[in-house]
């Protein structure tokens, strides 16, 4: 697509330079997470921004991707696991505390709200983003998600990371939802709304979406849970079919 922009900034809370590309010059902005290893223009690459160009183009909304940094690193058993926690809180501050503005002042509004969305480790972020930041995301819409980061961060001695890390604990909504406090942040909260979805196919795993909207139904969190069935499986295709419909309904 011809309008679309990159920008590029060293960042000290992930300690690295950052990309961000975006596509579209009106509508509504939606932040999407790449994949574990992805980067910001990993959905161009796998055709996303193909099948959302009718939405774009059409000013209905408009979309920005960041590298994935923190993903990137926790499969790498050579790693510290404390290195891979504090990444990835980093990682959320850089989120929040970076591309935030920066969408906020291409949209020239510095209190529009941001919808965000992902699959697989997207959908990780981008739940975890809505949860713990919801004075400034709206919507998550969450793919095919994996939520249980336990197994991917371990400690030395091979036992996942619990709630003694903070800077895991607090990256993680299946950790922290269930004991969030009453109080502003859930209140904003309740005041959301989560989309989960998964296929029925090959590498999917169903009771991830609905251990989250469990968690997220007991604090009085609005969710939806939609199944799509054997044909999808944990790829490409499933997601390029589901994000157009959800991110389409927005303006319905």
């Amino acid at each position: 697509m011809d309008n679309k922009t990159t920008s590029r900034w060293h960042s000290q809370r992930t300690g690295q330079e950052m990309m961000c590309a975006r596509w579209g010059d009106y509508g509504q902005p939606v932040l999407i997470f790449p994949t574990a290893g992805g980067d910001a223009e990993e959905i161009e690459r796998m055709l996303m921004i193909k099948v959302l160009a009718p939405l774009i183009e059409g000013g209905k909304i408009k979309v920005y991707s960041i590298d994935s940094v923190a993903a990137r690193v926790w499969g790498d058993t050579s790693v510290d696991p404390r290195y891979k926690t504090k990444l990835q809180n980093g990682f959320q501050e850089y989120v929040y505390h970076e591309v935030v503005p920066a969408i906020r002042n291409d949209c020239n509004d510095d209190t529009i709200e941001i919808v965000v969305a992902g699959a697989s480790i997207g959908a990780f972020n981008a739940m975890g983003m809505l949860c713990r930041h919801p004075d400034a995301f709206s919507r998550a819409i969450c793919m095919s998600g994996s939520y249980d980061i336990n197994r991917f961060i371990k400690d030395p001695d091979g036992e996942p990371l619990r709630g003694g890390d903070s800077d895991f604990y607090f990256s993680s909504p299946l950790h922290f939802v269930p004991n969030l406090p009453e109080g502003v942040q859930l209140d904003t909260l309740r005041r959301r709304f989560v989309q989960l979805c998964h296929g029925g196919g090959q590498w999917e795993d169903p009771n991830q979406d609905w251990t989250m909207a469990k968690l997220l139904g007991a604090k009085g969190v609005p969710n939806n849970v939609e199944a799509w069935g054997e044909g999808y499986d944990h790829d490409w295709p499933t997601w390029r079919a589901m994000l157009p419909k959800y991110l389409g309904a927005l303006s319905d």
